[in-house]
């Protein structure tokens, strides 16, 4: 039977690489802060540590030698510290979280949103010329509580007191707008959870979704009121419609790499991929809220037209700087933050 000191000696040979390297990335933390870390040394750290813990819940195991434990006991101590005792403060954390995490994350399924932003398109066309043709296809696209009395029939004049409310009319509209937005934003979360129902959900959703907007078009189309129609649109929905499509791509991330995992197993990949569109869908609550204001109080607020355009293309190309320009400088400690 081997000796407890042959045995400590294999035990140390098999685990002490990992050991060190343990070893060297806490010193330096310790010495230099751990800001001095790179990116690469501040992912493989829990791993180590949790290698390291394992080791010594054998070493006690098996009762090694007393010097081994004793290596271990403190190796763990000092990076458990590293690890958990370094954390940011709330403010600087959602500070980072929203400056790097979420731009990434988003820059991350652009595939995902590209797919998403077609079937959603495809919906719209399918809305819009099936309405063109039979008016009575309205009614099996659009809810009758969403529609708000825009409905085949009604006026222009009609359409347009919806699109140009007076003050009498503004306390009813905001009702209908807290409608709009509450199930505009139950579409784009949802859409993200059925991704993992293999993300067909994600696409009927999100085509369905599409054929609503465009039997509103066509109902105002035959009115030759699209272009006024655009303005009340635009005004909310370059960030909720936007909003929606990243839910609706954060959904088909989680489907594809679950069906598709490539050389990771399918839990490795759903806690990847799993996480960056949770940040993407984090970063869509936000943009919920957002459009939330501007539907209940700008959208009613302003009535000019070349205005309404204009906060919304404004609002789009601020959803775009942030999305594509912000986070690509990402220090090396900013994984810390993320969610």
């Amino acid at each position: 039977m081997a000796s407890v000191g042959t045995k400590s000696f294999q035990f140390r040979q098999e685990r002490e690489e990992g050991w060190q390297q343990l070893e060297q990335l806490v010193l330096q933390a310790e010495k230099k802060g751990i800001r001095s870390l790179s990116a690469t040394d501040v992912f493989e750290l829990p791993h180590l540590y949790k290698g390291a813990l394992s080791s010594l819940s054998v070493a006690r195991s098996i009762s090694l030698d007393k010097n081994v434990v004793d290596y271990l006991e403190n190796l763990t101590t000092r990076a458990y510290f590293l690890l958990y005792g370094h954390q940011r403060p709330a403010g600087r954390a959602f500070a980072r979280l929203m400056q790097f995490s979420i731009p990434d994350a988003v820059r991350s399924i652009r595939q995902e949103f590209l797919v998403a932003l077609i079937v959603t398109l495809l919906g719209v066309m399918a809305g819009f010329f099936l309405v063109l043709e039979n008016p009575e296809w309205f009614y099996t696209f659009v809810d009758r509580s969403l529609a708000g009395g825009r409905v085949p029939g009604a006026s222009a004049e009609d359409l347009r007191a919806v699109l140009y409310p007076d003050k009498n009319e503004i306390e009813g509209l905001n009702i209908f707008a807290t409608q709009l937005f509450t199930h505009n934003s139950q579409v784009g979360l949802l859409a993200f959870a059925l991704g993992f129902a293999l993300g067909l959900p994600t696409i009927w959703l999100l085509f369905t979704n599409g054929t609503m907007l465009g039997a509103f078009l066509a109902l105002h189309y035959e009115k030759d009121l699209l272009g006024e129609l655009g303005g009340w649109l635009i005004i909310h929905g370059s960030t909720e419609i936007l909003a929606i499509i990243l839910c609706g791509a954060a959904g088909l991330t989680i489907a594809r790499h679950y069906v598709f995992p490539g050389k990771l197993s399918r839990m490795e990949a759903l806690a990847t991929y799993g996480k960056k569109a949770a940040l993407v869908a984090f970063g869509c609550i936000l943009m919920f809220l957002v459009a939330g204001l501007l539907e209940g109080f700008a959208r009613q607020l302003v009535t000019s037209d070349a205005s309404r355009y204009a906060i919304g293309l404004g609002f789009l190309v601020m959803w775009a700087i942030y999305f594509l320009g912000m986070g690509h400088n990402r220090p090396d400690d900013a994984g810390e933050d993320e969610l």
